[in-house]
């Protein structure tokens, strides 16, 4: 029997699963980590946290499995986007990494819009610039850390960090890539315009490949960390919403998945480069060679659950989420005139914006916590309708929409998304999403399947199916009508609010 691995190096910690050839889950491993926020709208984790999960979540699933290393096959890498690694000549970290939900680089992005040009920019990366992406952030580090700068020599993304460290190549892939802001993404390669104006040196990036092509190979001392096998081949992967998209099967034209992780995603699969001229949401290149793929992205989904129910709570283990669900469901629609803001981040999709921040409208003295949590999982539903709804504006028809992502797992959330949406919502038999997207990857690269299309129609199954109400769906859109005037009633309220 061969085997496949497939390792996702999330935000909250790295998620390592065995597969067998027929993508039958062997084993899995979790390790987390922590993130850490010296400063308001900062956000920064340490690689060598990241390496330790994947060495450790590797070496987990072969002892529990006993499978011998020799016949696990190949690996794919899965990874939060848009961080920033930076090595010195020694390959050593220089700093902590910047993550994808840093807020830090708003100048930088007016910098960057300056030097490009605002409609250049769409037209080359098919996207504004962004506090989020790799580019923004490396500015950040010109601007305000030179000394740093100077000593860098290598740019890598979170997984391919990884990469560089199980296999010593310098790689990247297309889907990842895409979300720096230095790729050419209906080129699928680097922009040498962009990468000039930004005086960004080419010879710091590294190579991009195609997502499901071999990368490197296992080195001799991570093969004696993990009991994998030297030279075990490692495919390109993808960042998490590419790979998640193979994990839930997104890899043909009118498909698209919602997940609700800590970020909340709404992406659909296209076969051309479809771009937003208003820079809404984002384009960029798919897993699967010559597609791309559109998403809108919400920066606190179940970010925002988890920080109310620590809120409300405290970390107490007896308040389990099968207890908050049970507690939104027992509340009305609409959460007796309570809508939720869940702008804790700042947000992407559709404002742009920085510098908004969470808001609970409407709190009476007649809310209980029932009530709050509700109204957290509707704002995070409305936001979510809010990336769906530009998708139909661009004329991207979405005619199948499954979920993934710890939140497809609520009942109630999955209720309140599919009346907001006013569709029905797939979710999935058994193994789903970027570790799973991975693997099938990792299949593709080293010959056991033949393409990903006919990998997923294989092997991904439809477990039920969330029927939307329409009579909801009607009170939904009123509640959603309004929470929509709420940001533009409050927008150069936040941004005083960030001078303060």
């Amino acid at each position: 029997m061969r085997y496949l691995i497939g390792s996702d190096i999330g935000t909250s910690g790295t998620k390592t699963v065995l597969y067998d050839e027929n993508l039958c889950k062997i084993a899995e491993s979790v390790r987390e980590y922590p993130m850490y926020q010296p400063q308001n709208g900062y956000a920064e984790q340490d690689p060598e946290d990241w390496y330790d999960a994947v060495v450790k979540t590797i070496k987990d699933v072969i002892d529990i499995s006993s499978v011998d290393g020799k016949d696990i096959k190949g690996i794919g890498l899965s990874g939060q986007m848009h961080g920033l690694v930076m090595l010195d000549k020694e390959n050593k970290p220089l700093r902590h990494a910047i993550i994808w939900c840093d807020q830090r680089t708003e100048k930088e992005c007016k910098q960057i819009t300056g030097l490009v040009g605002e409609r250049r920019l769409i037209e080359i990366t098919a996207n504004p610039a962004l506090p989020g992406f790799t580019a923004s952030k490396i500015m950040w580090v010109k601007n305000n850390e030179p000394h740093i700068y100077e000593k860098c020599r290598h740019i890598l993304l979170p997984k391919d960090y990884i990469r560089f460290k199980l296999t010593g190549e310098y790689a990247t892939e297309v889907s990842d890539a895409s979300g720096m802001q230095l790729l050419d993404v209906p080129k699928r390669a680097w922009s040498y315009e962009v990468l000039e104006k930004l005086d960004i040196d080419a010879e710091l990036l590294p190579k991009v490949y195609e997502s499901s092509e071999i990368t490197g190979y296992i080195t001799k001392e991570v093969a004696a960390l993990t009991g994998l096998m030297y030279g075990t081949p490692v495919v390109g992967g993808a960042g998490d919403n590419a790979a998640a998209a193979i994990g839930t099967g997104i890899v043909k034209e009118g498909r698209a998945f919602t997940t609700i992780g800590t970020s909340g995603v709404v992406y659909a699969h296209t076969d051309k480069p479809v771009i937003d001229p208003k820079g809404r949401v984002h384009t960029f290149c798919c897993a699967v060679k010559d597609s791309w793929h559109v998403m809108g992205v919400t920066q606190a989904a179940g970010l925002s659950l988890k920080w109310f129910k620590n809120c409300l709570f405290g970390s107490s283990e007896e308040i389990s989420y099968d207890v908050v669900n049970k507690m939104a469901g027992s509340a009305p629609i609409g959460a007796d005139r309570l809508i939720y803001l869940p702008y804790l981040m700042g947000e992407r999709t559709p404002h742009l914006d920085g510098n908004c921040r969470g808001v609970l409208f409407g709190l009476s003295a007649s809310h209980t916590q029932s009530h709050i949590i509700r109204a957290v999982m509707e704002g995070v539903g409305f936001s979510l309708t809010d990336c769906k709804d530009i998708l139909g504006e661009m004329g991207i028809n979405v005619n199948d929409m499954t979920a993934c992502g710890g939140g497809s797992k609520s009942d109630v959330w999955m209720e309140i998304l599919s009346d907001c949406y006013g569709c029905d919502i797939k979710r999935l038999t058994g193994a789903e999403g970027p570790a799973f997207g991975v693997a099938i990857l990792a299949g593709v690269g080293t010959g056991i399947f033949d393409d990903v299309v006919s990998a997923c129609d294989k092997f991904i199954k439809t477990d039920n199916i969330v029927s939307y109400t329409p009579e909801n769906t009607s009170k939904y859109r009123k509640i959603h009508a309004l929470y929509k005037k709420l940001y533009d009633s409050l927008k150069d309220d936040f941004r005083e609010l960030s001078c303060i």
